[in-house]
């Protein structure tokens, strides 16, 4: 096994669920070599929700949660708040953040409370079966809507900007290296942090949306769709369907919440 792996990985869980070809095991690479960098492993607690990207915290030999559909953003805000001084992070796939859990995202945006949440991005409900999700691609074929999507999805990075998220950033599986600087960068960042991660999925992207494309077909048109931010294309017919990488925001203007928190608590509101 990888070294990664001998240090951080919970044996009695192994094998993982992630089917071949999945961009889960990337994530966690790139998380790990994180981790490892910064040498905060006593600190993290882990949080998953429902789906098949909710499993990585579960493999990490350390202080996990794993919960209900939809619900990991506001367990992890509890856990937060319980103990400010512990590294948080979320991992959450595109169905569960922001399906069910789309309230719960945008109001930890708004909060700027300093979790980290990675949300992998695969266009589609993958565990349940290959249902539209709320990152489909408008006309997509999905399991429900077998003659194409007629919904637009979100833009999650827009979304969590437009809420008040302080650390944005974009990549794709096909960008190890700079993802893990990225989760670097988020768990040093003292605000909400919302890292999206563009993946394949084999098993229910390729089959049904992309007309069975590989693992690896998917993976080079991700790599080949994806632009650094700042140097957009130069048309906006060569603009569509593509999507700027790298980090989108940082910023510290805003007050950090477990610290605003704290500081009502002690003060009490000051009015007139």
């Amino acid at each position: 096994m990888h070294a990664l792996g001998e240090k951080y990985l919970r044996k009695s869980a192994l094998p993982t669920i992630f089917c071949p070809g999945c961009g889960d095991g990337t994530v966690l690479q790139a998380f790990l070599r994180a981790v490892d960098k910064l040498g905060v492993r006593d600190r993290l607690a882990l949080v998953g929700g429902i789906g098949c990207s909710g499993w990585i915290p579960v493999y990490v030999d350390v202080d996990v949660l794993h919960v209900t559909h939809g619900r990991a953003i506001p367990f992890a805000t509890g856990l937060k708040m319980t103990d400010p001084s512990r590294k948080v992070v979320v991992f959450t796939g595109d169905g569960d953040c922001l399906g069910i859990g789309g309230n719960h995202f945008i109001h930890a945006c708004r909060r700027n409370i300093d979790i980290t949440v990675c949300m992998i991005n695969n266009q589609i409900y993958g565990m349940t079966g290959g249902q539209t999700a709320p990152t489909s691609p408008h006309e997509a074929i999905t399991q429900t809507a077998p003659v194409g999507n007629p919904e637009w999805p979100f833009d999650a990075c827009q979304l969590a900007i437009a809420a008040g998220a302080t650390h944005v950033v974009r990549y794709t599986s096909g960008h190890p290296v700079q993802l893990a600087r990225a989760f670097q960068e988020a768990l040093e960042h003292p605000g909400f942090s919302f890292i999206e991660v563009m993946t394949q999925c084999p098993t229910q992207t390729g089959r049904y949306m992309k007309g069975g494309l590989t693992a690896a077909e998917q993976l080079a048109e991700l790599r080949e769709l994806a632009y650094v931010k700042g140097r957009e294309p130069e048309g906006e017919a060569e603009r569509v369907g593509r999507f700027p990488i790298g980090t989108l925001l940082r910023t510290k203007d805003r007050p950090e919440f477990t610290a605003a928190y704290r500081d009502v608590v002690a003060g009490g509101v000051k009015r007139g």
